[in-house]
């Protein structure tokens, strides 16, 4: 397990990417009472869908399937 400082972005960088890439989709001041499961859900498709450099260009869904098998 890995514990980052707070307030420290640069210890954590997949995690801010991560964010960046919600916030594409669900802006900050954003009211999550207006998200429907259904919108959730294909929000989590599109951001597990795609391509990331730290997985050599491929999707977390993909590495996610190549490690289950």
């Amino acid at each position: 397990m890995y514990f980052a400082d707070s307030y420290a972005s640069w210890q954590k960088g997949a995690v801010e990417n991560t964010n960046k890439l919600i916030r594409q989709y669900i802006h900050k001041q954003a009211n999550f009472d207006d998200f429907t499961d259904k919108k959730i859900a294909m929000i989590q498709k599109k951001i597990n869908r795609r391509a990331r450099q730290k997985l050599n260009f491929q999707t977390p869904k993909c590495e996610f399937y190549k490690r289950i098998i």
